[in-house]
């Protein structure tokens, strides 16, 4: 029979639907059955491409004798974090208090009024390598209760005082050097052999790319040097997917070679803009140039083929495993090469690193150490033969791996997510003069404003005709940031208008008196979630403050630009302290005090070329005199560069346009105007 979870949309909660389990989706009625039955919560939140949430399903919660004793003494509760991105902040960071550590699956123990008292991560079904069995765990929080519920709601009472402390923020005065403490932060914990931060497992890091790649730009030779050899080392290695296109989740070494395999949106969107923006820089090689463009469009073209859905959502995730295994849709053995390229597989095997002993578990996971120039020197090409060959190799690869059983795709749309991705379709089709992408950003634009703005607010989840109700301040903030991206790469004010009208859901549901913003509107959790430290992507908070910095110089509103200096003011104690976890904050931060506004009143010959550009600190605006504020009292035919209301002289050539941005710029590295 299947349990309550059968009626959810959320692929993770239907992975349990048939569980023994008499689960409860987060809702009303499970807290009710708790106050009623005075019953602790038992809460399970993990996703539908975790790997050890698939373990713990098949070991614990497809057991029926765990079943009966989680439905006789507590009330089972499951979340899908992505659905619910609040309640897994909440309970993970209790986590995290409790334990110094946390992860998912995340299983938690609540008080029926949902303040946590006890919690772990998996637990195996026996006792295991000084583990508790779940089991036992279970019969110890019972028995907790019945016997301690005094010491329990203590317990319960400390962490919540905890929480509250720990997710309030330190308002303070920001240092005139933050950015070179920031900058300096980055380097003390960057691998100088293999690039990135920090040790294994090693995590791309979007959002410090991206602050890199800002100040990379702006002439920071260390900041670039620390991008080229990170985005270099990243796709030689199997983190990337030399298949199919697209970014794993993180590498489990140092190296970058062997991948946790499994696929989000949120990295291929950031990654894919980073990627794109870096081979416009001036300072990189021509080899670099391909590389970087090759690796942005082979991303977006995965995404097109393999994550995005006939009404022009984009997908979630796609699973790490496949037959329960994971990995085993990405790996090879050196024989299936032979078998798939005949004659030619000796040179694909020098290609992709393949070998009889493989470099993981006996398999081989396809990784490209071998410079292209050495390689084709090797072989004996000249450039277009060899790039021509190598597509044909990935090509017949790819439709080999097509036969396997493929990995799960949780086909969920999240607004935020798709923020993400709608603006790497617009502003790397603008840069790379790719209208495909263009379009692909315009449906989704066109399918998540009709199917998920609702009463004012962009809300967070939909997938097969379902909308969830929840709206997070990211869900306003990255979409409007995309919407702006599409509105630069087009000049279609409906995009424009439609971020205007998330910067006013922002102000108006999600901003704190103290000046700063809460993330969830969910009266129910024991503490109010405020947090602006990024996570694989940046954090609403970062995203609000972009989206008020950038709007505000093309609607002329001094008040959401001030209203943005405050929300970074909000959070100045934990940028001086930590800003290695606040690089989408400090980025954000740079626009709001470095950046600009770029008018082109048209007709104007300069548009399209200018659209190329990367200018990552300019907003740009394109359109007749007097469309937006910032176009009022314009000529046509001219291009206006404005930063703090302070013009620049108007420019009626790409020339005298330039000299303006480095005027504004002067250490600025963008490619040299053709």
């Amino acid at each position: 029979m299947p349990n309550r979870l059968a009626k959810e949309s959320s692929p993770y909660l239907l992975q349990h639907a048939h569980n023994p389990v008499d689960w409860f989706p987060w809702d009303e009625e499970a807290f009710a059955k708790a106050r009623s039955e005075h019953k602790p919560i038992f809460l399970s939140v993990g996703y539908a491409t975790c790997h050890w949430c698939h373990v713990m399903e098949r070991e614990s919660f497809e057991d029926p004798e765990v079943a009966a004793i989680l439905n006789t003494h507590f009330v089972p509760v499951k979340v899908d974090r992505e659905e619910l991105p609040d309640v897994d902040h909440v309970y993970m960071s209790a986590l995290q208090a409790m334990t110094g550590s946390g992860g998912w699956p995340m299983n938690m123990f609540l008080l029926p009024d949902l303040r946590p008292f006890f919690g772990g991560t998996y637990w195996p079904p026996q006792d295991r390598q000084g583990m508790p069995s779940f089991r036992r765990v279970l019969v110890g929080v019972h028995n907790a209760w019945q016997h301690q519920q005094k010491e329990v709601l203590e317990n319960a009472e400390q962490l919540t005082a905890f929480l509250q402390g720990q997710l309030e923020p330190r308002q303070g005065e920001l240092p005139e050097n933050l950015h070179q403490m920031a900058l300096a932060g980055l380097s003390r914990t960057f691998d100088p052999a293999y690039g990135g931060f920090g040790a294994a497992p090693k995590f791309p890091q979007s959002p410090a790319l991206q602050y890199l790649l800002s100040h990379a730009w702006l002439g920071d030779d260390a900041a670039w040097k620390h991008l080229q050899l990170t985005l270099d080392r990243m796709v030689e290695g199997g983190l990337y997917d030399q298949v199919g296109g697209g970014f794993h989740r993180y590498a489990v070494d140092h190296i970058w070679r062997v991948p946790h395999f499994e696929k989000m949106l949120y990295d291929n969107a950031q990654l894919a803009r980073v990627y794109a923006a870096s081979s416009l820089l001036g300072q990189v090689s021509q080899a670099q140039r391909r590389r970087y463009r090759r690796i942005a469009t082979e991303t977006l073209d995965y995404v097109l083929r393999e994550m995005t859905g006939p009404e022009g959502g984009f997908y979630s995730a796609q699973d790490a495993d496949s037959e329960g295994v994971e990995g085993r849709f990405y790996v090879w053995q050196q024989r299936e090469f032979r078998e798939v390229l005949g004659a030619e597989a000796e040179a694909a095997g020098l290609l992709f690193g393949v070998s009889e002993a493989g470099n993981w578990e006996h398999t081989n996971v396809l990784e490209r150490r071998i410079p292209d120039e050495v390689l084709m020197q090797h072989l004996g090409m000249g450039p277009e033969s060899f790039e021509s060959w190598v597509k044909s190799v990935r090509y017949r690869l790819y439709e080999a791996r097509r036969q396997r059983t493929p990995p799960l795709t949780d086909d969920k749309v999240l607004a935020d997510w798709n923020g993400l991705m709608l603006r790497a379709f617009a502003e790397v089709g603008r840069w790379l003069g790719e209208p495909a992408y263009v379009e692909a950003a315009r449906r989704n634009a066109r399918f998540v404003l009709k199917e998920m703005f609702r009463e004012g607010l962009l809300r967070h989840a939909w997938r097969q005709g379902l909308l969830k109700p929840q709206a997070y301040l990211s869900d306003q903030a990255h979409y409007g940031l995309g919407l702006l991206a599409l509105y630069e790469a087009t000049g279609e004010m409906e995009w424009l208008e439609a971020a205007h009208a998330l910067v006013e859901a922002i102000l108006t549901h999600f901003r704190e008196p103290a000046g700063g913003f809460r993330d969830s509107l969910d009266p129910t959790l024991p503490v109010a979630v405020r947090d602006a430290y990024d996570g694989p992507y940046p954090s609403g908070s970062a995203s609000a403050v972009e989206l008020l910095f950038r709007l505000a110089a093309l609607y002329l509103r001094p008040d959401w630009h001030e209203a943005a200096l405050a929300a970074v003011a909000f959070h100045a104690q934990s940028l001086t302290r930590n800003p290695f976890g606040f690089p989408a904050l400090l980025q954000a931060h740079l626009v709001g005090t470095r950046g600009s506004e770029l008018a082109v009143v048209i007709p104007s010959e300069m548009l399209p070329a200018v659209r190329a550009w990367f200018l990552p600190l300019t907003t740009l605006a394109a359109g007749s005199p007097g469309t937006l504020p910032v176009l009022q009292n314009r000529q046509p035919g001219l291009a206006y560069l404005c930063q703090q209301g302070a013009c620049r002289l108007p420019a009626a050539s790409l020339e005298q346009l330039w000299g303006e941005v480095g005027a504004i710029y002067p250490s600025q590295r963008t490619q040299p105007m053709p």
